[in-house]
């Protein structure tokens, strides 16, 4: 009876989704979970990488799963794990999906390694994400982008593009500085600032704000302009690299 006492005070459930898994002895994985109402969780799930193992691929990166968990030391264990949603397999298919789908984790594993307080909005814009890309909704670059803005304002970085991030002038602006948060004014405007057209601003508003009618019509040079700027905002503010965006595919 105290060891059962023991485990039901340690154990707690969530819903998680699986960002990355990497090999833990000769059976065992470590997995790192974004879950709803825990924030970021690196866990193990024993025996997972035998073929009798009853977690099947219900905890690969891509998947969701409602899960009971139970505090480790250092690391928690999985103790069960009920598939919910299993986009592994759409996005795998699909290069252009997958590398995609490959930034969005990677990123939200970085972004939410000290970030429990918005967990639970995180989790749905990675869920978001990864849902739209596996049902194919739109370019699976421009979904990328779009969750990079949106998770990195969760974070606490959100940029202005109407009025200059630093004295609150009204726009519209035409220089961009990821150091200062957004568009910048001709006072403001630091040496090295980014000098983007109008219509890369607007793309990118579009892309924070989730408006896909603007987004799926624009061209292809302003997607591209637009991917660059957000490649760099993001990094800036995490202070280290998303490797995966080098992978990613763009039209």
């Amino acid at each position: 009876m105290p060891r059962a006492t023991s485990f039901a005070s340690k154990s707690y459930r969530d819903t998680g989704l699986v960002l990355r898994t990497y090999p833990l002895g000769e059976a065992d994985r470590i997995v790192v979970l974004l879950t709803r109402e825990h924030g970021q969780v690196r866990a193990v799930a024993k025996g997972i990488r035998r073929t009798s193992s009853k977690f099947g691929s219900r905890l690969e990166p891509f998947n969701v799963s409602d899960l009971q968990l139970v505090h480790g030391r250092n690391l928690d264990i999985v103790s069960q794990a009920v598939g919910r949603k299993g986009w592994a397999t759409p996005i795998a298919a699909d290069y252009a999906k997958f590398t995609a789908a490959a930034a969005v984790v990677e990123a939200a594993e970085k972004i939410t390694e000290d970030d429990d307080a918005e967990s639970g909005q995180h989790y749905l814009l990675v869920a978001g994400a990864l849902s739209a890309m596996a049902r194919g909704l739109h370019d699976p670059a421009a979904i990328l982008d779009s969750y990079l803005m949106r998770a990195i304002s969760v974070a606490g970085w959100a940029p202005s593009f109407t009025v200059c991030a630093r004295c609150g002038e009204p726009g519209p602006h035409r220089s961009f500085s990821a150091e200062l948060g957004g568009v910048v004014c001709a006072n403001c405007r630091p040496p090295g600032a980014l000098a983007p057209d109008a219509s890369t601003l607007e793309y990118l508003e579009a892309l924070l704000h989730g408006n896909w009618e603007h987004v799926d019509a624009a061209p292809a040079r302003v997607a591209s302009a637009a991917a660059a700027i957000v490649a760099s905002y993001v990094q800036f503010h995490l202070e280290r690299t998303v490797r995966s965006l080098a992978l990613v595919e763009r039209n």
